[in-house]
C-alpha cells in the first residue's frame, strides 16, 4: 500500500498497487511500468463537490449546506490503528481493532410494545378481515396467531453488544476482501448535525452485490452515527444467522417467500412492513433501503414512507442517496443464493484483498419539500406509446414532448393493502421520489479506475491499443470525468493508476509484449464474460457522458438518413456491425431542430437513472446537443446573410423607426422568419473518434432493443413475463454468439429492460391471470411492416 501524498484534500486517500508475482496476466507489468516512467505525476489534484442536492426540487434543503467547507477529504475504514483509540503502546497496536469498535458509539434501539402496536394498526386489521383470517373486532391473541410468520420481523432490534462483535468481524472480513474502503467525508457533518437535530434519515443506495446492504452500516458504525436498520432482499433459510442478524437491525424476508417479489404479492406482509415502517421512524430509527435499477425493487419502501408522510403518521423524512463504487464488484451475489451463508464466507475469508471500495454518503434532503412544494411537476407524465409510436409508424416530423410514464417502478399490486388507493398524480409523486434516488445515488457514484479503463478498451479502443496511447487516453478522460463534476475514485500518478487497473483487469484482457517493441499491446477479450464485465464496469462512465452519447447518437441518426439518401457514400449505420469506413470530416449541415428532436426521441428509450427527472425531456435533448458544441464535435454554421444581423427597419403605422436586434422589448414576429442554427462536424484535435467513442455508449442498449424486436415471431406467445424474459435473453446471446461481436448487448439487464421498454410502447400487451403477468405481442405490432418501422427507429441511432 501506498499514502497518496500529492495534495491535501485527500489526505487518507490510499492507492494499492497489486503487484504481485502469482498473477501471469501481468507477466508484463515491470516493463510497462519501466516504459511508463517519463509520465509525469497527475491525478487527484481536483476532487469535484458530489452528493449535493437538487437545486430545483430542494432549494431549502441545498441551502442548508452553502457556505461550508467541502474539503474534508476521505477515510479509509480499514486502515483502524492506535490514533483511533484512546490509548497508545505495543499491545495496543495488535488490539486496536477492538478497542475502536469498543468506543464507537452505539444508539439503543426498544422494541417494548412495538408488536402490540403494529397489530393495532389499521392497515394490518384490514388486511386481516379482507382474507378472511380474522373477524373484525377480534382479540389480539387471535390477531398474534396469524401474524406469527412475521413476529420476527416486528421484533428486529440492535444490540448494543451483537452490534460491535458483527462492527468487528466486517472490518476483519472486508480486510480480506478489499483493499481499502474509502468513505467521503464531506457530507458526514450534515449527517451528524441532522441526527443531532432529531431529523428521520433513510440511506438509499444501488443494489450491486450482496455486500452493499452491510457497508453503509458499518460507515455509519465507525463514524458513531446511529446505525440504520436494513432491508435485506435476500433470502437466508439458516436460523442461527436470522437470529444474529435480526440483532443488528437487519429486516429479512420471512421464511415462507422465496423472492423480493413474492413476499410483496401477499397484502398481509405489506400491511405489516408499512406499519413497521411507520413505528421504526415514531422511535426514532434510521432505515437503509436498496433500489434496483432495473426492476424498480426497493422502491415500494420509498412508497411506502411517501405514503405515511402524506397521511400525517410521520412528519417528514430527510433521504440520503449514497453512492457505492467498486473496482471489482464482488462475485458473492450470485454465491449467496447458490452456496450456504457460510460457504460465502468461508469464500471471502479465503480470498486476496482485491480492488478498493468508494462510498460517497450524499447530502439529506426533506421528501415533505420535494413533494409539497410543487416544485416536483408529473402532470407532463405520458405512457412511451403516446409520445414515440406517432413518430415510429406515421413518421411524423413533430417532437415528442412529455416525459415517459414508468409505472412499473411501482407496481400498482402494491396499493392493495392501503386504505384507498391513491391518485394517478399522487402514485407519480411516489414513482418520481424513486426515480429522482435512483439519479441521485448513481451521480453519487465515483468513476472506478477499472471503470475509467473498461469504457477507454470497450468503446474506444475495441481492437487493441497500445500501452503509450492508453496512458494519454486515461488522462484525458480523467479531466474530461473531473470537468463534468464527476469524482474519481483513484489518485497519484498515472503510472500508478494505469497499471494498477490492468492487474484488476488482467483476467478480461490480452496482454501482448513482444520482446522487439517496448509498448505493449492490450486488447479487450472478445469472450462473453470478459464484454459483460467490462460493459458492467463501464456503466459509471456512461452516466456520466449522457448527454454528450445521446447527442452523439442524435447526429449519428442524421448522418444515417444522409447516407441513406446517397449524399455521401462514406457515412453509414449498420446494425449488423459493418464499421463507418472512409473520410470522417463530413461536408454536412445539420438544423438543430431537426437534432433536437432526434435526441428528444432518444430520451424516451433511455432506462431509467440516466436523466434527472426534474428537468424536461425538451431541455435534456438541447443540452445534449450544447454538449458537443462544448466537445467540439460540432461547430456553429454561419448563415451569410444581405442584411446584418444587427440592426434593420421597421415600418409600423407612422414613419420608419430604427431598431436594434439587442431592444428586449423587440418582437417582429410577423415580419420576420425565426434564425435557424445549423451546425457542421469536426473531429476534436484532443480525441479525434470522440463522437464514434460516444456513440458506442448506448449502441448496447439499442442493439438489444433492435435484436429483441426482429425476434418477437420466434416465439409462441403468450408467455409468463420471467420465461419470456430468459427466452429474449437466450435469444440476444444466440444472435451475438452467430455474429461472433456485440456481447454486450446479451446481459440479463439489457434482455430486462428491453421487455420492459417494448412493454411501454405497447408492442408487448399485459395480460393477468391467476397464475402471473402473461405477455403478447399487440395486434398492431403482429405486423411485420410495423415490427419494421420499429427497427429502422432504433437502428438509426447504432454507429456499428
Amino acid at each position: 500500500m501506498e499514502q497518496e501524498k500529492n495534495d491535501g484534500i485527500n489526505k487518507d486517500t490510499v492507492l494499492p498497487l497489486p503487484i504481485q508475482q502469482n498473477r501471469p496476466a501481468l507477466s508484463c507489468g515491470l516493463k510497462i511500468r519501466k516504459m511508463m516512467k517519463t509520465v509525469p505525476p497527475c491525478l487527484g489534484k481536483f476532487r469535484p463537490v458530489v452528493g449535493q442536492c437538487c437545486h430545483q426540487c430542494t432549494p431549502d434543503s441545498l441551502s442548508k449546506k452553502l457556505g461550508q467547507n467541502y474539503s474534508l477529504g476521505f477515510h479509509n475504514l480499514l486502515r483502524v490503528n492506535e490514533t483511533q483509540t484512546r490509548y497508545r503502546g505495543w499491545l495496543v497496536r495488535r488490539v486496536c481493532c477492538a478497542l475502536f469498535v469498543s468506543g464507537c458509539k452505539v444508539y439503543g434501539s426498544p422494541v417494548s410494545g412495538r408488536l402490540q402496536r403494529v397489530c393495532q394498526s389499521n392497515r394490518v386489521k384490514k388486511a386481516l378481515t379482507a382474507e378472511h383470517k380474522a373477524p373484525e373486532g377480534g382479540d389480539g391473541h387471535g390477531q398474534l396467531d396469524f401474524l406469527s410468520p412475521f413476529l420476527p420481523l416486528i421484533n428486529t432490534c440492535i444490540s448494543s453488544g451483537v452490534l460491535r462483535f458483527v462492527g468487528w468481524a466486517m472490518l476483519k472480513m472486508f480486510a480480506s476482501v478489499f483493499g481499502s474502503i474509502q468513505v467521503n467525508l464531506n457530507h458526514l457533518s450534515a449527517l451528524h448535525r441532522a441526527s443531532q437535530e432529531g431529523s428521520l434519515l433513510v440511506y438509499v443506495y444501488m443494489r450491486q452485490s450482496a455486500v452493499d446492504c452491510a457497508l453503509i452500516p458499518l460507515v455509519l458504525f465507525c463514524h458513531s452515527l446511529r446505525v440504520p436498520y436494513t432491508v435485506c432482499p435476500l433470502q437466508i433459510k439458516n436460523a442461527s444467522l436470522r437470529s444474529i442478524l435480526q440483532k443488528v437491525g437487519v429486516v429479512l424476508l420471512p421464511p415462507s417467500a422465496r423472492t423480493e417479489e413474492d413476499a410483496e404479492m401477499d397484502t398481509l406482509y405489506q400491511s405489516v412492513m408499512t406499519a413497521l415502517v411507520r413505528e421504526l421512524l415514531h422511535e426514532g430509527q434510521a432505515i437503509s433501503i436498496g433500489v434496483s435499477e432495473r426492476s424498480g425493487l426497493g422502491g415500494q419502501w420509498l412508497a411506502r414512507i411517501r405514503q405515511l408522510i402524506k397521511e400525517g403518521s410521520v412528519p417528514d423524512v430527510s433521504l440520503v442517496p449514497v453512492g457505492i463504487s467498486y473496482d471489482c464488484v464482488p462475485k458473492t451475489y450470485i454465491q449467496v443464493g447458490l452456496r450456504s451463508i457460510f460457504q460465502w464466507l468461508w469464500c471471502l475469508f479465503c480470498g486476496r484483498p482485491e480492488g478498493s471500495v468508494r462510498i460517497h454518503l450524499g447530502q439529506p434532503f426533506s421528501v415533505k419539500e420535494m413533494c409539497e412544494s410543487g416544485r416536483c411537476r408529473v402532470d407532463e407524465w405520458l405512457p412511451l406509446q403516446d409520445l414515440l409510436l406517432p413518430v415510429i409508424l406515421n413518421n411524423r416530423a413533430g417532437r415528442a414532448f412529455g416525459q415517459r410514464r414508468m409505472s412499473w417502478l411501482l407496481p400498482s399490486s402494491y396499493y392493495a393493502s392501503e386504505l384507498e388507493e391513491p391518485s394517478q398524480s399522487e402514485r407519480n409523486l411516489s414513482i418520481a421520489i424513486i426515480l429522482h434516488l435512483i439519479f441521485s445515488a448513481t451521480s453519487c457514484m465515483a468513476v472506478m479506475p477499472t471503470s475509467l479503463m473498461s469504457s477507454l478498451l470497450l468503446y474506444k479502443h475495441r481492437k487493441g491499443v497500445s500501452t503509450s496511447v492508453l496512458c494519454r487516453d486515461v488522462a484525458w478522460l480523467t479531466e474530461e470525468l473531473l470537468f463534468r463534476n464527476k469524482d474519481v475514485g483513484f489518485g497519484g500518478s498515472l503510472t500508478e493508476v494505469v497499471h494498477y487497473s490492468l492487474s484488476l483487469l488482467a483476467p478480461h484482457l490480452i496482454i501482448a509484449a513482444a520482446p522487439s517493441k517496448k509498448d505493449p499491446l492490450i486488447v479487450p477479450s472478445p469472450s462473453l464474460a470478459a464484454t459483460l464485465h467490462l460493459c458492467y464496469m463501464a456503466k459509471t462512465v456512461t452516466h456520466a457522458f449522457i448527454l454528450e452519447a445521446v447527442g452523439a447518437c442524435a447526429v449519428s441518426a442524421m448522418l444515417c438518413e444522409v447516407a441513406h439518401n446517397g449524399v455521401s457514400s462514406s457515412v453509414r449505420s449498420d446494425v449488423e456491425g459493418e464499421e463507418v469506413k472512409g473520410d470522417t470530416e463530413f461536408d454536412v449541415v445539420l438544423c438543430q431542430s431537426e437534432l433536437t428532436a432526434r435526441a428528444l426521441q432518444l430520451c424516451h428509450l433511455l432506462p431509467p437513472g440516466f436523466m434527472p427527472p426534474c428537468q424536461s425531456s425538451q431541455s435534456f435533448a438541447l443540452d445534449a446537443i450544447d454538449s458537443l458544441v462544448r466537445c467540439g464535435i460540432l461547430i456553429q454554421e454561419e448563415i451569410p446573410r444581405d442584411v446584418p444581423i444587427c440592426d434593420f427597419w421597421k415600418k409600423e403605422d407612422g414613419p420608419l423607426t430604427w431598431t436594434t436586434s439587442d431592444d428586449p422589448y423587440h418582437s417582429d414576429s410577423d415580419c420576420e422568419e425565426p434564425d435557424l442554427c445549423s451546425y457542421k462536424i469536426r473531429q476534436p484535435s484532443h480525441c479525434p473518434e470522440m463522437l464514434f467513442f460516444l456513440c458506442r455508449m448506448l449502441a448496447g442498449h439499442l442493439r438489444a432493443l433492435c435484436w429483441t424486436t426482429m425476434g418477437l415471431d420466434l416465439f409462441e406467445m403468450p408467455l409468463a413475463e420471467a420465461e419470456f424474459v430468459a427466452q429474449i435473453h437466450s435469444h440476444l446471446c444466440d444472435t451475438a454468439n452467430k455474429k461472433k461481436q456485440h456481447y454486450e448487448s446479451c446481459s440479463e439487464e439489457a434482455a430486462h429492460t428491453a421487455v420492459r421498454t417494448l412493454i411501454d410502447l405497447g408492442v408487448l400487451l399485459e395480460e393477468w391471470q391467476k397464475e402471473g403477468v402473461f405477455l403478447a405481442v399487440s395486434p398492431l405490432f403482429q405486423l411485420s411492416e410495423n415490427r419494421q418501422k420499429l427497427h429502422r427507429f432504433i437502428s438509426q441511432y447504432l454507429y456499428n
